[in-house]
């Protein structure tokens, strides 16, 4: 069974489409969760302080920088109600949306998956009637093509996380404790925050564990796609033992 990959771009009125129409160098990056929107704005640009001022008014700045690469934002805000509608287009006509929606200079681009090449036609035809749209690609693709980011939306990654336990999370992520090699320890991520370093590390323990159990659903789909045993877990023999 083929499916259809379409992308297609438009203009309608939505605030980070015009932010990307007046900065066209900006491409803006956005995410649906259940109720708010994370956004990642970039430019290979310095930005200007009327940028950074409208940036700041969109909503929580979660991580900013600014060096000799460019501007790079992540934030968070509410759900955009003003083109809210098209997704539930997208139901409407059995089309699967892959996120993200990218904005740049005045265009909204997305991407869906068809089940059916009349679905992408049906769609196309609801949309250009009150918006100016262009199909950009519309490709047939097998069921084993499907892109795996369909399977994974990050709000269910997240699923069952306190906000302490995803702060502890951030923390550790953003001070180097994930890189190899480490950029700092337990207690010193602790000593920045107001609780206990046991407390703390029980936090950032719980947060991984449950990151990981939500994860482990869709990694058991991506993984199934392949026979391969690239770590030879599935061999009967025991391993050489080295000499002393």
């Amino acid at each position: 069974m083929s499916l259809y990959e379409a992308s297609f771009r438009l203009k309608h009125e939505c605030p980070y489409r015009e932010i990307s129409r007046r900065y066209p160098d900006l491409t803006i990056r956005e995410w649906y969760l259940s109720d708010c929107q994370v956004l990642e704005i970039t430019s290979a640009e310095a930005p200007t302080d009327d940028l950074l001022e409208e940036i700041d008014e969109i909503g929580t700045v979660l991580h900013e920088s600014i060096d000799d690469s460019g501007l790079h934002v992540v934030t968070q805000s509410c759900l955009c109600s003003l083109e809210g509608s098209i997704l539930e287009r997208f139901e409407a006509h059995n089309c699967l949306y892959q996120p993200p929606t990218i904005h740049r200079q005045g265009w909204e681009h997305y991407t869906v998956i068809a089940f059916d090449e009349d679905d992408v036609r049906a769609l196309f035809q609801d949309l250009e009637g009150d918006r100016d749209i262009e199909l950009l690609s519309k490709t047939a693709i097998s069921e084993q093509h499907i892109p795996h980011s369909m399977l994974a939306p990050v709000d269910r990654l997240f699923e069952d996380l306190t906000d302490r336990q995803l702060a502890a999370l951030q923390l550790a992520l953003e001070n180097g404790y994930y890189e190899q090699p480490r950029q700092t320890s337990l207690r010193e991520l602790a000593s920045q925050t107001s609780v206990a370093r046991s407390t703390f590390e029980e936090h950032l323990r719980k947060a991984e564990n449950k990151l990981m159990a939500n994860a482990g659903t869709y990694l058991r789909l991506v993984t199934s796609e392949s026979g391969e045993d690239p770590l030879g877990t599935g061999r009967t023999e025991a391993p050489e033992q080295r000499a002393d």
